[in-house]
C-alpha cells in the first residue's frame, strides 16, 4: 500500500477502532440472569457510557492533516552519509514523500518501537482519566523478562495518562503489561487488537506478540519495517496528549491520593541533543539493535523516520544515525513550481 494511501487509512480505521475499543472498556460483562428491569438499567447505562465513550474519542481524535499536494514537495538529491542502520527511512510529515531509505520493507525487531502502537491503542480507547491500579502481576512480568521498567509500585493507582508517561518515556514495561491488562481486558486480548490494528493500517509487515517488544517468545516474535512503523509513526504524532508526552526529557509525578511520587527521564536521546527533535521512541536488544522511531521540526519542515538495528556503538547510536539523516532531510530545498 502507498504510503499517502496508508495516511487515508490511517484516518479511517482510528475512527473506528476508537469508538469500538472504548465501547469495549466503558462496558462490561455481567454473570447470571437478570430481570427485565436490570436488564433495561443496563442497556441505559450502556448507552449512556457508548455515548460518553464517543464524546470523550471526538474530543482526544487528532485533527485532520491538511490534504496534501499533488507532486513532491522537496527535491531530494544525495543520501545522508555514515547511517549504519540496517533498515532506515526518513519522510515529509506532512505530506508523505519519501526522502530515503534503505532496505524499507525488510522485517526486523524493532525494540521497545512497539509501546507506541500499545500507546496508539489506548489513546484511541480514550478514558485517560481513568485510574487503574498496578497489580503485582506487572512487576513481575519485568522482572522475569528483564525488561525496563518506570519502578511502579504494585497497589498504586494512576490514570492511564499517566501511564502513558511511564510507557513512553523511561519505557516500562510494567507500565505496558498494566495498559494491556486494563484496555484488553488481559494481555492475550490486546495483542490480538495491536495485530487487527497493524492491519487495518496496512502494516502488512509487522506482528506483535507483546505490548512492549521484549525479545520472546524468541529475539524476532515482533517484527516490523521502516516503511510500516514510519505509518505507525504519523499515526501516534496526531494525537496532542502522544507528542506532547514524547517531547519531553522528563515527567514529574508528585506523591498523591493513591500512588507514590515518580521522577521519569526519556530514554530517547534524540530529544536530548538534537535542536528540534520532538519525538517519538527508542528500543534496544541484543538482537534488534538500537532502533528508533523519530521526527523533528525545523523552520517549518517536518520530517519522521525510522533507524532499525543501528550497530550498539553507544547508547545513542541510533539517535546519531537519526541525526545524520535529519540534517540531510532539513539540507534539501524546495521543489521548484512547475507551470
Amino acid at each position: 500500500m502507498a504510503l499517502m494511501a496508508r495516511i487515508v487509512a490511517v484516518t479511517a480505521a482510528a475512527a473506528l477502532i476508537g469508538g469500538s475499543l472504548a465501547a469495549c472498556t466503558a462496558s462490561g460483562t455481567r454473570s447470571g440472569a437478570a430481570s427485565a428491569s436490570e436488564r433495561a438499567a443496563a442497556a441505559a447505562q450502556a448507552a449512556q457510557a457508548a455515548q460518553a465513550a464517543q464524546a470523550a474519542h471526538r474530543q482526544s481524535a487528532p485533527a485532520a492533516r491538511p490534504h496534501p499536494p499533488a507532486g513532491p514537495v522537496i527535491e531530494v538529491t544525495g543520501a545522508p552519509q555514515r547511517v549504519k542502520a540496517k533498515g532506515a527511512i526518513v519522510a515529509d510529515a506532512l505530506t508523505g514523500q519519501v526522502l530515503w531509505s534503505r532496505d524499507p520493507d525488510t522485517e526486523r525487531p524493532m525494540a521497545s518501537v512497539t509501546k507506541v502502537m500499545t500507546a496508539l491503542l489506548v489513546l484511541e480507547s480514550g478514558h485517560l482519566d481513568q485510574e487503574i491500579r498496578v497489580p503485582q502481576a506487572a512487576f513481575n512480568y519485568a522482572w522475569k523478562y528483564g525488561g525496563e521498567t518506570a519502578a511502579l509500585r504494585p497497589g498504586d493507582e494512576l490514570t492511564a495518562q499517566e501511564l502513558l508517561e511511564a510507557l513512553l518515556l523511561p519505557s516500562g514495561a510494567d507500565a505496558a503489561y498494566t495498559l494491556a491488562n486494563a484496555y484488553g481486558p488481559g494481555l492475550s486480548a490486546f495483542i490480538a487488537r495491536m495485530n487487527a490494528t497493524a492491519a487495518q493500517m496496512g502494516m502488512t509487515h509487522t506482528h506483535f506478540t507483546s505490548p512492549d517488544g521484549l525479545p520472546y517468545p524468541t529475539e524476532t516474535s515482533t517484527y516490523s519495517t521502516p516503511s510500516d512503523l514510519l505509518t505507525l509513526g504519523l499515526a501516534a504524532m496526531r494525537y496532542p496528549v502522544f507528542r506532547s508526552i514524547v517531547d519531553q526529557r522528563f515527567f514529574h509525578l508528585p506523591k498523591g491520593r493513591g500512588h507514590h511520587q515518580y521522577w521519569w527521564d526519556n530514554t530517547n536521546e534524540l530529544i536530548s541533543f538534537y535542536s528540534g527533535a520532538v519525538g517519538i521512541k527508542d528500543g534496544y536488544t541484543d538482537d534488534a539493535g538500537h532502533c528508533l522511531l523519530f521526527e523533528a521540526v525545523r523552520n517549518g519542515r517536518t520530517l519522521i523516520g525510522v533507524v532499525l538495528d543501528s550497530p550498539a556503538t553507544g547508547m545513542a547510536a541510533g539517535a546519531q544515525d537519526a541525526a545524520q539523516m535529519l540534517n540531510w532531510g532539513f539540507s534539501l530545498e524546495q521543489a521548484r513550481a512547475t507551470s
